[in-house]
């Protein structure tokens, strides 16, 4: 009988609290389940959160879901810039 791997965290996002909580509504919103690293330092000393830095926020997602986060992600950029 062969066993199904356990999934593996995989970092799709770093970035300022206002960032991750755009993301994380689009995430939501399109089913793909995740988790936030480092949320509390962005909260307690936002200075230091800088986007994609040290103190920054991070997204964490199953292996298996990294194509569709990025997607999601790459979908945000792509509007903000229209």
């Amino acid at each position: 009988m062969e066993k199904n791997p356990e999934p593996r965290p995989v970092v799709v996002f770093s970035g300022s609290q206002m960032e991750v909580a755009i993301i994380q509504t689009l995430l939501e919103d399109n089913e793909i389940e995740f988790f936030l690293q480092d949320e509390f330092i962005g909260t307690m000393a936002p200075w230091y959160a800088e986007g994609g830095g040290a103190g920054s926020v991070k997204i964490v997602v199953a292996d298996s879901d990294v194509e569709k986060a990025q997607v999601v992600i790459e979908e945000y950029y792509k509007n903000i810039r229209q």
